[in-house]
């Protein structure tokens, strides 16, 4: 048996996980749905009826985790030995972005993405308060850093580098240069190319099936 089952779709945000998988070089097997007819069953694993989903076989036991940006994390976690984790001095800068993209910047591009408006008097309610002030935000750093921990590729940037990267394809993020400087960095990765080859294969074959 593989250490780790993933569960995912061809055009969905498991290739963000995929991605953290080969950067972890982890021993996975996938389950590859489509949201039409994903099986009832996969509601006992994840009852959101979501994915990505990772179940990581540990001995005896199953451990399920869902959410790609804890996916992510816990993959550097559990592949120690691969250096995609934050030393001391990175720890704060890591958990900062990894979070900041899961919580404000996500929330700010499906803001965006919906066509919602916050009204001006009500930003302080929003966790993101505005896209503007989300973007400058995240750009702000990145003009001054190469990675979201700092000088060095960690595991928050296959999320955070997610965001940017198919934000920059797609549209919901301007191109500005520190985006697309970080972008370029992280699409040159072998581990990225690896997991987008498999889900470009993928989502062409639902493509031709659909």
């Amino acid at each position: 048996m593989t250490d780790f089952t993933f569960y995912t779709v061809a055009m969905s945000r498991g290739q963000i996980s995929r991605w953290a998988l080969h950067e972890a070089g982890a021993d996975y097997k996938q389950i590859v749905m489509d949201w039409e007819s994903r099986p009832e069953s996969f509601k006992t694993i994840n009852p959101m009826n979501k994915v990505p989903t990772l179940v990581h076989h540990h001995g005896d036991h199953d451990h399920t985790v869902t959410e790609a940006a804890a996916i992510n994390h816990y993959l550097a976690e559990t592949h120690p030995d691969k250096n995609l984790l934050p030393d001391t001095h990175e720890k704060a800068s890591y958990f900062r972005w990894l979070f900041f993209a899961s919580g404000p910047l996500e929330q700010a591009i499906m803001s965006r993405a919906m066509g919602w408006e916050v009204p001006e008097d009500k930003s302080g309610m929003a966790g993101f308060g505005s896209v503007e002030l989300t973007l400058d935000t995240l750009e702000n750093w990145l003009a001054g850093n190469d990675f979201a921990a700092g000088g060095r590729f960690t595991m928050a940037d296959t999320y955070v580098g997610s965001q940017v990267v198919w934000g920059l394809q797609f549209g919901s993020i301007e191109a500005r240069p520190a985006f697309e400087a970080y972008g370029a960095r992280l699409t040159d990765r072998s581990a990225y190319h690896a997991a987008k080859d498999i889900d470009a294969k993928l989502i062409a074959e639902a493509a031709s099936s659909g």
